[in-house]
C-alpha cells in the first residue's frame, strides 16, 4: 500500500498537506483537479493557475461537466491507476470510494476555517469566498451522489484516518498521517 489518498471538502488542506507528505516520503503528488484541468484545456478552456477552479472559467467548466459524467469517470480511472502504481500521494474527492488501494485520509475543516484559508490563499474577500465555497460544497456533493451514490462528507467509511485541520498546522497534520500510515504498513 505505497500510496496515500487525501480527500476532504475544498480548502481542507489536501494540496498543502499532500505536498508536505511528498517531500517527506519521496512520493509524487497527483491531483484529480490537475487531470480535470488537462481535460478542460483539451476542450478549449483557458486553464491558468492553481486556483483556476475558483475563477469564472473554472465554475463554467464545472457546470459543463455536470452534464457529462465521462469527465469524472475518466479522471477517477486515471487516479485509480496511479494509486495502484504506488509511490504517490493523490488528492481526490472520489478516489477513496472507488478503489480499494491506498491509505485513505479524510481532512475535515469547518466552513469558517476553509473560507479563511481560501480567501487568504486567493487574496479575496472572506464573504465572497464563503459563497464560492458554499456553491462548490453543494455542487460537489450533488455530483458525487449522482455519479457514484456517494454521500460526500457524510460517508467516511472508506477512510483509515480522519484529521480535523481546523486548529492544526499542516506540518503536524502531515506528521500524524505519516505516523498512522507507517503503523498500518508495519514500518514502525
Amino acid at each position: 500500500m505505497e500510496a496515500i489518498v487525501l480527500s476532504g471538502l475544498p480548502a481542507a488542506g489536501k494540496t498543502t498537506v499532500g505536498e508536505m507528505l511528498c517531500r517527506k516520503l519521496g512520493f509524487k503528488l497527483v491531483g484529480g483537479g490537475d487531470i480535470l484541468k488537462e481535460m478542460a484545456a483539451d476542450r478549449g478552456f483557458k486553464v491558468t493557475g492553481k486556483e483556476w477552479w475558483d475563477t469564472q472559467e473554472g465554475i463554467k467548466f464545472a457546470k459543463e461537466r455536470e452534464g457529462n459524467s465521462n469527465f469524472d469517470k475518466e479522471v477517477d480511472r486515471r487516479l485509480a491507476d496511479k494509486i495502484a502504481g504506488g509511490n504517490v500521494v493523490v488528492t481526490s474527492y472520489t478516489a477513496p470510494w472507488i478503489t480499494e488501494a491506498g491509505f485513505k485520509v479524510w481532512l475535515e475543516g469547518s466552513l469558517a476555517r476553509r473560507t479563511e484559508r481560501m480567501a487568504k490563499r486567493d487574496g479575496t474577500d472572506i464573504e465572497d469566498m464563503k459563497e464560492v465555497i458554499k456553491i462548490r460544497d453543494v455542487e460537489n456533493k450533488k455530483l458525487y451522489k449522482s455519479l457514484y451514490n456517494i454521500d460526500y462528507g457524510k460517508d467516511l467509511s472508506p477512510f483509515d484516518l480522519i484529521v480535523n485541520t481546523n486548529d492544526i498546522q499542516p506540518e503536524k497534520v502531515a506528521e500524524i498521517i505519516i505516523k498512522k500510515y507507517e503503523e498500518k504498513n508495519g514500518k514502525r
